[in-house]
């Protein structure tokens, strides 16, 4: 595929920042090969191996030179919704892998993945803005790994991005588990730099009304007592669960103090409630309960506030791509140290293949040569139409539809828009294609 945003890239040697592009390359190319299966030959392997088994690669730097690309591309819209979530990668049946811990129990064996993915609220992804990677230490180790960090450093880094770039709105989203009041704290000393849309968790109790004072002291009890002050209705995203379908939600909205603690400052927030209307029969009513700084005085605001968690689903499809179209969880590396340089690099790929998608579902008349260079868009439309590529650029969507079909995309009308599975797949076969027209052009140009 086109660009993987590495460049600028400074590593302190340009033979490793070569290195690392080439290895990137070959990797995007083949993402769900392994290392010897993407290389171009044992040397490229052994090079590979030897670019991740060097300690002076960070794999902070990689993703900070992606990131910095990434907030280019964010400073052309005018909000930017920076979704963090944490995913575990299971390597169980790998054992011996230096560094790694225990996950949910002692049986299973792995380590975790706290990236902040960039979208729009057009559902366009941009790309990653950080990421936090850790394994648990055991029970009895003096120095236990903070996990809870990883949601206030997320904030940070938001935060200090939002900085450089004024004229863009950062909204920090989460699920439940960002329900920290760390998080509002960090905000609040911010200045509310970059908002915060969080998925509530606790039924936190209130100041204090001082104009109703029998007033419920929980907060989603109060909320719930209001009037809905409207409703909205939406097509759901389907998941490995359920199939997609429509919702109806009436939407509650209450604006309340959260009251000052030994630790805190008091702080005001946007408390919403969607809460669905009439679920089918046998399956439970999609409710969400969110807490933001920013304010929801209409129905119209309240309604784009539930739209922009709505984008939360993108970093699941972004989880699914590293894994299954990455296999991420398959790499065979002797240390933790040497998986998270290949994760990071993995990201950018994943991110790459979930751009592709949502770009082309977003603006699909751009040319297609945007996402994809000249020699994939070429040899597909060449293996797809058996003939002469056109001189100019397919349109994009055009493209991402082509290359899916490859993937077992069949296109017919009930079947919507590719998912990310048949992109990476035909992805796949378009690089296998271009190695031959390549190879067949060379040949019977002798």
């Amino acid at each position: 595929m086109g660009t993987t945003g590495t460049g600028g890239l400074d590593l302190g040697d340009k033979r490793r920042v070569k290195r690392l592009i080439s290895t990137v390359e070959h990797l995007a190319s083949q993402p769900r090969a392994s290392i010897p299966a993407a290389s171009a030959g044992w040397a490229e392997t052994k090079a590979a191996y030897r670019l991740l088994s060097n300690d002076a690669l960070d794999p902070m730097e990689i993703l900070d030179c992606h990131a910095q690309k990434s907030v280019e591309r964010a400073a052309k819209h005018k909000v930017v919704l920076c979704l963090q979530d944490t995913t575990e990668l299971d390597f169980s049946s790998q054992k011996g892998i230096a560094g790694l811990g225990r996950l949910n129990y002692n049986a299973r064996y792995g380590m975790y993945a706290h990236p902040t993915l960039m979208v729009t609220p057009e559902r366009i992804a941009l790309g990653i803005l950080g990421a936090w990677l850790w394994a648990r230490k055991p029970k009895d180790d003096p120095d236990p790994v903070p996990e809870g960090e990883r949601w206030q450093d997320g904030y940070t880094i938001i935060a200090d991005n939002a900085e450089e770039v004024p004229d863009t709105r950062f909204v920090c989203v989460g699920d439940r588990e960002s329900d920290i009041r760390e998080v509002m704290e960090n905000a609040r000393k911010r200045d509310y730099v970059a908002d915060f849309l969080l998925r509530a968790k606790h039924n936190r109790i209130l100041a204090d009304d001082p104009n109703d004072p029998d007033a419920d002291r929980k907060l989603w009890d109060r909320v719930v007592k209001q009037e809905p002050i409207g409703q909205i209705e939406f097509t759901l995203e389907a998941n490995g669960e359920r199939k997609a379908r429509k919702v109806r939600q009436n939407l509650y909205v209450l604006r309340v103090t959260l009251p000052k603690t030994k630790e805190y400052e008091e702080l005001t927030v946007t408390a919403i409630l969607a809460k669905e209307v009439d679920p089918p029969a046998g399956q439970k009513g999609i409710e969400w309960k969110l807490l933001t700084n920013r304010e929801a005085n209409s129905l119209d605001e309240a309604a784009e506030l539930v739209d922009w968690y709505r984008c939360r689903w993108l970093i699941e499809i972004f989880f699914r791509v590293l894994k299954s179209g990455c296999k991420v969880e398959s790499m065979q590396l002797s240390t933790m140290e040497r998986i998270e340089r290949l994760l990071a690099i993995y990201m950018i790929i994943a991110w790459r293949i979930l751009h592709a998608v949502t770009l082309g579902e977003a603006c699909p008349d751009l040319p297609c040569d945007v996402v994809f260079d000249t020699k994939e868009w070429q040899a597909a439309w060449i293996v797809s139409h058996q003939e002469k590529p056109p001189s100019e650029p397919p349109k994009l969507n055009e493209m991402v539809r082509m290359i899916a079909r490859f993937g077992g995309f069949l296109g017919r009308k009930c079947d919507g828009a590719p998912g990310p599975k048949a992109i990476w797949e035909g992805i796949e076969k378009v690089q296998d294609y271009a190695i031959g027209i390549e190879v067949g052009r060379a040949v019977y140009a002798t």
